[in-house]
C-alpha cells in the first residue's frame, strides 16, 4: 500500500504483514482464515453453500450448525454444552463476541417459542426505519401490494425534458432497493411488486413511483405480521406458476415458493428470459426453474443433516406441464423449446421431485406472478407461513 500521508519516506510502498479491514482483499482473506479455523475445529464445508459449515457426531447424536455472512456467525445445535465447547475453542483462534441466545439478525428480529416449537422471523423495525426514511410513516394502510386494476408499462416513462427533471429527485432507485431487502428477507408477499417495479428503474415516471409507494401503504399495514416455522410438521414441498398474461415484451414471470413446517424458506418471482409461445410453455419452463431449488435445497438437507428425503413434492396447476414432463414424446407445439428445459425431466425419472397437479385457487406461488384482488393476497400470505402474532 501507498505510504499514509505525513509517514512518506522515499520511493517506497508499505508491505502489510495482515490485510487492514475494507480493502479487496479483505473479505477473501478473513473467509481463508475463517475456514482454516473451522477445519483445525473438524467442521465440514456444505458443498452447495460456502457459508455453512457443519460438524455431526453420529454416537453421541449430536450436530452443530454455524452459519456465517461476513464476520457475523449465527450458530445452530442440538447440544447446549456442544455449543459452549465451540464457543471456547473459537475464541482460542479470534476474539468474539457472545451475544448468547439470537434476537437479532441483519435487520431481522427473531423470537423463539420454546412451548409451541416455533421460530418466527420479522422485519417490523426495518419497515419502521424507511418508512420514517422515506417520510412515509403517517401514510394510511391498504391491503394489497399492487393494485391489480392497473397496468405499469414502460409508455408511461418520462419523454419530456421537464417530465424526466421532476423524476430526478424522486428516490426511485433506492426505494426500489430497500423494499427488496425486505422482499428477500421475511416478505414474500411482495416480492412480484417489487420484481415488476425494478424493470422500470432506468427510467421510472410518476405512475411507477405512486405503485412504489403504494407497496410502502401495503408494509405500513401489514408491518406486525411474521414468517412462522414450526406450526406444522411438514416435509418440504414446493409451488411453481408462471402469470397468464404475457408482460409487454411477452416474456412470463415464473414463481416459486418452498414451504417446510409451515414456512417459507425460498422463493423467487423472475421475469423468464425466452418469449413463450404459449402458456404451457411458460408453465414448463417456470417448473424446471423451481426444480433446480429443489435439488439444491434438498442436497444441502441431506448434507446438514444426513436424512433420506422422499420425492419432493413440487405442485404445479398446468395439467400440460405435468403430462410433458411425464412423456417423452414428440409434440409438434413444443419441439422448439431449448433442451435445459428438459432438466425436470431427468429430475422425475431420478425419483428426486414429483410433479402433482395443485387447482389455481390453491396455487400459492400465483402471489409471485400477478396483482392479485385483497382476498387471495391475504389467503396466500398465511399460506406462505406469514402470521399476526
Amino acid at each position: 500500500m501507498r505510504q499514509p500521508p505525513g509517514y512518506a519516506t522515499g520511493l517506497f510502498v508499505c508491505k502489510l504483514k495482515k490485510t487492514l479491514y475494507g480493502l479487496k482483499q479483505s473479505g477473501c482473506c478473513w473467509y481463508q482464515k475463517l475456514v482454516g479455523i473451522m477445519t483445525d475445529l473438524k467442521f465440514a464445508r456444505s458443498d452447495v453453500d460456502q457459508a455453512v459449515f457443519y460438524r455431526r457426531d453420529v454416537g453421541k447424536r449430536i450436530l452443530i450448525i454455524v452459519l456465517v455472512h461476513v464476520d457475523d456467525c449465527s450458530i445452530v445445535g442440538s447440544s447446549q454444552p456442544f455449543i459452549d465447547r465451540f464457543k471456547i475453542e473459537i475464541e482460542k483462534r479470534v476474539e468474539i463476541t457472545d451475544l448468547d441466545e439470537l434476537h437479532w439478525i441483519l435487520g431481522i428480529e427473531v423470537k423463539h417459542i420454546c412451548e409451541e416449537r416455533k421460530i418466527l422471523l420479522s422485519q417490523r423495525s426495518y419497515i419502521d426505519s424507511i418508512l420514517r426514511h422515506y417520510r412515509l410513516e403517517d401514510i394510511k394502510p391498504i391491503s394489497t401490494p399492487m393494485d391489480p386494476n392497473i397496468q405499469l408499462t414502460s409508455n408511461q416513462s418520462p419523454t419530456a425534458t421537464d417530465d424526466i427533471a421532476k423524476m430526478r429527485n424522486v428516490p426511485y432507485h433506492e426505494a426500489i432497493g430497500s423494499l427488496m431487502y425486505a422482499s428477500l428477507g421475511t416478505r414474500p408477499n411482495i416480492s412480484f411488486a417489487v420484481q415488476t417495479l425494478s424493470r422500470f428503474a432506468a427510467n421510472p415516471g410518476m405512475e411507477h413511483w405512486e405503485a412504489v409507494k403504494r407497496v410502502f401503504h401495503y408494509l405500513k399495514g401489514t408491518r406486525e405480521l411474521w414468517l412462522s416455522y414450526g406450526q406444522v410438521v411438514k416435509e418440504m414441498e414446493g409451488y411453481a406458476d408462471a402469470d397468464g398474461s404475457m408482460m409487454e415484451d411477452r416474456k412470463a414471470i415464473s414463481g416459486y415458493a418452498f414451504i417446510i413446517n409451515g414456512g417459507a424458506v425460498s422463493w423467487s418471482a423472475k421475469k423468464q428470459e425466452i418469449v413463450s409461445l404459449s402458456t404451457t410453455e411458460s408453465e414448463y419452463v417456470a417448473a424446471t426453474y423451481a426444480a433446480k431449488e429443489a435439488l439444491w435445497l434438498r442436497t444441502l438437507i441431506f448434507q446438514l443433516f444426513s436424512t433420506s428425503l422422499s420425492a419432493t413434492t413440487l405442485f404445479s396447476d398446468n395439467q400440460s406441464t405435468i403430462v410433458l414432463t411425464k412423456e417423452h414424446q414428440y409434440h409438434a407445439h413444443m419441439k422448439h423449446i431449448d433442451i435445459r428445459f428438459h432438466f425436470i425431466r431427468w429430475i422425475i425419472e431420478e425419483g428426486k421431485i414429483r410433479l402433482i397437479y395443485c387447482p389455481t385457487d390453491e396455487m400459492i406461488a400465483d402471489t409471485l406472478t400477478k396483482a392479485l384482488p385483497s382476498a387471495k393476497v391475504k389467503h396466500f400470505a398465511m399460506s406462505l407461513g406469514l402470521i399476526l402474532v
